[in-house]
């Protein structure tokens, strides 16, 4: 008997599906508190009452379910308890749980739009925080949430999945729009990856107005503060340039932060996903603040209207630690998002022409605790070496610290930034499309071998898809939620494709296949 059932992230349980506890750590209670959450969510989209604050408290309410975000029953209690408030009497059923329907076809186009809005709603959420919302996006939202909970056809379901991708494409563009608006446009930079001799303060997550409050408050306390994992891309924009103390990137991908927060012997802080289990060796140092939560970790708490969060508290743990142990003494080159890469467009064009470059690869996306991902590794390795990696997310940790050379002084890995920043690779391509008067962007020597992890990648999926782009090689394994007959419709009107070995995919994508 299943004690929970949840099957929305890569390494769900055999491909198929958790049923007794998460692969994530994720315990059945707060799985099925999850479900409930969702259910109740689906009943206040189907009041149609459309606001901002009804908008936003739905978004961080679907982004408080991403995977590894928040693992607090306590606080899932909270928000479920709020959204019966916000709902109020209603006569309105929806179905509680993925399994409460038993079509499969039908069960996997409502998940699959289910987790589009996911994604879409944690990068709204952080636009908001920086004071971009759009009202047509939070309608979307009610809109789709109340369409899982109704009656509707595999071509209505389709038709919104469709127009979840368009959705996407709108929340990366206020993400965007609100990042560059308050950080500047990122540039071309190269972050250290060692270590100082002061204590340090590491963030993780994606969070940047975070990043900024804790900058701000730690600028003269004797600290330094290292990013983690997504938040690297924080060094790249000019605004955060100024603090001197943010001193460089340290560890890897998210899912080696048991090693990394061991060994970084300072405080963490987990600004969103992805937390995974806490382990004892730094129980005492790691703290959430908004969406994520784990059980036994202080959170800290929203920062009032105008104001800043308050983060005394890690900043006065800093000072009694001692400072970081270096993992390694390196630079890592990142900040080509779409200003910098429009800036070396004339370059690119010409060493295309030139056949110095022969194709560009997007590798963006998630990484993972899959040794099966090493392919992504390999990937890079092989390519010629008159080729372009573009990336964004945390899959880059994978290649981004290997010495793949550059193309007449083009680095030959392009990082764009965090996984929502896969919107400027889109922009890019769509401007070489346009540069090279081409009528379709998939006649650009451009292949797509992304690795997906959880439902952001989901809404970037979708966001490419509407844009236009076709031929995407998807892994390390397809969804589980995708049943064969939704499969095939990606496969015929998209051309999304399974990832197989390095050397043969390497052999198709630069024969263009």
């Amino acid at each position: 008997m299943n004690k929970m059932f949840c099957f929305q992230c890569q390494e769900t349980f055999r491909n198929t599906g958790c049923n007794l506890a998460g692969m994530c750590g994720k315990n059945s209670e707060t799985a099925n508190l999850m479900d409930e959450l969702v259910r109740q969510l689906k009943l206040l989209a189907l009041s149609r009452e459309v606001s901002k604050e009804r908008g936003l408290f739905l978004v961080q309410s679907l982004f408080m379910t991403i995977t590894n975000a928040n693992f607090d029953s306590e606080r899932i209690k909270a928000q479920l308890a709020r959204a019966k408030e916000l709902t109020g009497p209603t006569n309105a059923t929806a179905p509680l749980g993925v399994l409460s329907c038993e079509n499969e076809d039908i069960r996997s186009l409502r998940e699959l739009l289910m987790y589009g809005l996911k994604g879409i709603a944690a990068y709204v959420d952080h636009a908001a925080m920086l004071g971009k919302e759009d009202e047509e996006i939070y309608a979307f939202v009610f809109k789709a949430l109340a369409a899982t909970a109704e009656e509707h056809s595999a071509d209505e379901l389709t038709s919104l999945v469709l127009e979840c991708g368009t959705m996407a494409v709108k929340a990366m563009e206020l993400l965007d729009a609100a990042n560059t608006g308050r950080y500047g446009h990122p540039e071309m930079t190269k972050v250290r990856t060692g270590v100082g001799k002061r204590p340090g303060i590491l963030v993780s997550g994606h969070d940047l107005r975070d990043l900024e409050d804790l900058l701000e408050q730690s600028k003269n306390a004797g600290v330094d503060i290292y990013t983690h994992s997504e938040m690297l891309a924080a060094h790249s924009y000019p605004a955060f340039k100024k603090y001197l103390h943010l001193y460089g990137n340290y560890g890897g991908a998210w899912h080696r932060q048991n090693s990394d927060f061991a060994s970084f012997n300072g405080p963490i802080l987990m600004t969103t996903n992805c937390i995974i289990p806490v382990k004892d060796s730094y129980a005492k140092r790691i703290f959430t603040t908004g969406m994520a939560g784990y059980p036994g970790v202080p959170h800290i708490a929203d920062r009032e209207d105008g104001g800043r969060k308050d983060f005394t508290a890690i900043i006065e743990l800093a000072k009694r630690c001692p400072p970081p142990e270096s993992l390694e003494d390196g630079l890592i080159t990142g900040g080509f998002a779409h200003h910098q890469l429009s800036a070396l467009a004339d370059k690119i064009v010409e060493a295309v022409k030139s056949g110095a470059i022969k194709r560009f690869v997007v590798m963006g996306g998630c990484d993972g605790r899959h040794a099966s991902r090493s392919y992504y590794t390999e990937v890079a390795e092989k390519l010629p070496q008159d080729t372009v990696i573009l990336t964004a997310g945390c899959a880059k940790y994978r290649y981004i610290k290997l010495d793949l050379g550059t193309i007449g002084g083009i680095p030959r890995v392009l990082d764009a930034g965090q996984c929502n920043d896969s919107y400027s690779l889109a922009l890019i391509a769509l401007k070489l499309k346009d540069l090279f008067k081409l009528e379709d962007v998939n006649s650009l020597p451009l292949s797509f071998d992304i690795a997906w992890y959880e439902q952001k990648a989901v809404a970037v999926l979708l966001a490419l898809l509407a844009l236009g782009f076709k031929k995407i090689r998807l892994g390390p394994t397809l969804p589980a939620f995708l049943s064969p007959s939704v499969v095939k419709i990606l496969v015929e009107k998209f051309g999304i494709q399974t990832i197989s070995s390095a050397d043969e995919d390497v052999n198709h994508m630069m024969a263009g296949e």
